[in-house]
């Protein structure tokens, strides 16, 4: 039996105890832990601390508690999927991503016509309030059960101009890029990755565990004098996937010299 020492909150003490049990490996990753009447004797307090105690190592993100199995230690194991970040151009003109095969859509992918935010106007090179074409899909990686939210964004004025856009502005990625090849843009992307907490509905939609960040990409089309076409934006649990990324080095401009 391990001795809590008071003052102090006591379920932070009880936490404490427990995380320092995690931490140097007598609680395993994916083990499930003592149960609460275990717990309750280890550390000779009662249930409601006990409850406290799981629920503050629950917002730590150490535990996952699985409804009608009890509390598990998180996971410390490498992510289930590794997303290439790449854009392949093949000799018969079709672009083609790796990994592009891993997902299947759960349903349907929703289209429908919205305007720029803040964020994505940003990205975009647009005003807030800027009318866009907007395609939402639900994808799962089914040999993880790893899923993840995608969207494509495409201005009006973008879309417009190609009435293969137009009239299916909810094309994949791919077929997106193929367009505006076709139409005379010469491509290039440009990408950025951050972290954040989940906004309740994405939580639900991913079926996150308990304090898992989300991965936001958002991947920009760009065609002329830098113009951005299209925008990408992917939401997957930081805890199911990594990105792997190809760097080549650029061209150094040629430096001038004085006569």
């Amino acid at each position: 039996m391990t001795e809590i020492q008071r003052p102090g909150a006591l379920y932070q003490q009880v936490a404490a105890a427990i995380r320092a049990a995690i931490l140097s490996g007598e609680f395993a990753p994916d083990s499930l832990l003592p149960s609460e009447a275990q717990l309750m004797a280890r550390y000779s307090v009662s249930r409601p601390t006990v409850r406290n105690a799981i629920a503050a190592l629950r917002a730590e993100g150490l535990i996952d508690v699985r409804h009608g199995k009890g509390s598990f230690v998180r996971s410390s194991s490498q992510p289930t999927l590794t997303l290439e970040r790449r854009i392949s151009y093949t000799a018969d003109g079709e672009f083609v991503m790796p990994n592009g095969d891993v997902w299947q859509e759960v349903e349907d992918p929703s289209t429908y016509r919205t305007r720029t935010t803040k964020a994505t106007g940003r990205l975009l090179g647009l005003a807030e309030e800027e009318a866009v074409f907007a395609c939402d899909r639900l994808l799962i990686d089914t040999a993880t059960g790893g899923r993840a939210m995608h969207r494509t964004l495409i201005p009006f004025e973008v879309a417009e101009a190609l009435p293969q856009l137009a009239d299916d502005p909810c094309k994949p990625p791919t077929a997106i890029y193929r367009a505006l090849a076709q139409d005379g843009h010469k491509l290039w992307w440009s990408e950025t990755v951050r972290a954040r907490m989940p906004l309740p509905d994405e939580r639900t939609t991913l079926q996150l565990p308990d304090a898992t960040p989300v991965l936001h990409v958002a991947r920009i089309a760009h065609g002329a004098d830098n113009r951005p076409l299209a925008l990408e934006e992917l939401h997957i649990g930081a805890d199911r996937a990594e990105l792997a990324y190809r760097i080549t080095s650029d061209k150094q401009p040629a430096r001038r010299t004085r006569a």
